[in-house]
């Protein structure tokens, strides 16, 4: 518990609450206890309205539309998976022994669920405050005004690019490789039959993404 609420930067009153958090559901059905999902399902709504707070302050010459699409990219299952990986989150869960199997501690969809679920367990611990200081610690440099303004969503960002031009991309997967728990997508971004750019992700989303920005790149756009 001790290392966990290091990593965080926050020590509970309550750790029932993180040791919820930090309980999958597989380990949950097992063992009769709770997991993580109710507290999933706040965090999200903690996370999406603390990152709102942010960028509405510190963008404040960001239209709304602008606006959405940061927010969309920072609270996705990528960046997400970035957060717990940096914190070292996978050792800390507790998972059923056929979830251990399957690889469950490194996988994006289950990693990403618990930083969440650690999001609403502080709000409830402590108050929307405090888990606003904690969303602010887990992103970083990642809530830097000028970083934010470079990784506006690519794929909108190309499509808009390309429409001017009477031109639409389209996007093509070249490989998914790896184990099952934690695939690396190859995915190429078209424009007719010429290839634009070529780029990879943990999910097919992450790749597309990759793409587009070579694109842009090449075309002489920025991000």
């Amino acid at each position: 518990m001790e290392q966990i609420e290091a990593a965080l930067g926050y020590v509970f009153r309550d750790r029932s609450l993180l040791t919820t958090a930090l309980t999958h559901p597989s380990y949950g059905s097992d063992h009769h206890v709770p997991h993580y999902q109710r507290l999933e399902f706040l965090g999200d709504a903690v996370l999406e309205l603390s990152i709102s707070r942010i960028l509405f302050f510190e963008m404040p010459k960001v239209n709304e539309g602008r606006l959405t699409r940061l927010r969309a990219e920072l609270v996705r299952e990528e960046t997400l998976y970035r957060i717990a990986r940096k914190i070292d989150l996978g050792k800390y869960i507790r998972l059923s022994v056929g979830e251990e199997k399957s690889g469950g501690r490194e996988k994006p969809s289950i990693l990403s669920d618990i930083v969440e679920a650690l999001i609403g367990a502080t709000y409830l611990d402590a108050g929307f405050d405090q888990a606003f200081a904690l969303v602010a610690s887990l992103y970083g440099d990642m809530l830097d005004p000028a970083g934010l303004t470079d990784s506006l969503d690519a794929k909108t960002h190309l499509q808009e690019a390309l429409q001017k031009r009477g031109e639409i991309p389209s996007y093509e997967e070249i490989s998914a490789e790896g184990p099952p728990h934690a695939p690396i997508f190859t995915y190429r971004v078209l424009c007719g039959s010429k290839e634009l750019g070529v780029g990879k992700g943990r999910s097919k989303q992450a790749a597309q993404q990759e793409a587009a920005r070579a694109a842009l790149k090449k075309i002489g756009e920025k991000t």
